[in-house]
């Protein structure tokens, strides 16, 4: 078996992918297990040319707790909300941590160019189609690009991004 172990990223903008061969193995209870299961789930969008909530805490706040009802996970405490970099014009904008019971939800939203960039990661389950539905309904956007990963140190690299057709917006 062979695994992805390092990604180098060139200047000249390539990537190279070192593969060496592994046996990686749980020890416990005097046994061996081969240990090759997702450890979790970990859905990534790149929203553009979003509507005014995007700048908004108080919709954030509501579209992250819809989100987490929506896909069926329990909130651990009240999500942050902070307005960060106000020096800069370019990069001002909420940031948002919800944790979950399950690991986390993150976003990075931008006030100037209306875009935005979200993580959800958990070890249980949940639907990618209603968490972009979810996203529709809050902030509109007229861009998505997707990816979605199954995580663990065992499994296999993939190509995570793949762009959303507009008439799938």
């Amino acid at each position: 078996m062979v695994c992805p172990l390092f990604l180098l990223f060139l200047q000249n903008g390539s990537i190279i992918f070192l593969e060496l061969p592994y046996n990686l193995f749980i020890y416990g209870e005097n046994r061996i297990v081969h240990n090759d299961k997702p450890w979790g789930q970990h859905l990534i969008l790149d929203i553009g040319d979003c509507n005014a909530n995007i700048c908004r805490k108080s919709a954030i706040a509501a579209f992250v707790k819809e989100l987490v009802e929506a896909i069926d996970m329990k909130a651990y405490g009240e999500p942050v909300i902070v307005h960060f970099a106000e020096h800069s014009h370019e990069a001002t904008g909420y940031s948002l941590v919800q944790l979950i019971e399950t690991s986390a939800i993150t976003g990075h939203f931008s006030d100037n160019n209306r875009d935005a960039y979200l993580d959800i990661f958990s070890c249980k389950p949940f639907a990618n189609d209603i968490v972009i539905q979810v996203v529709k309904k809050h902030f509109a956007p007229q861009r998505i690009h997707v990816a979605s990963l199954e995580r663990g140190v065992n499994l296999s690299v993939k190509v995570p991004f793949q762009k959303v057709s507009a008439d799938a917006l």
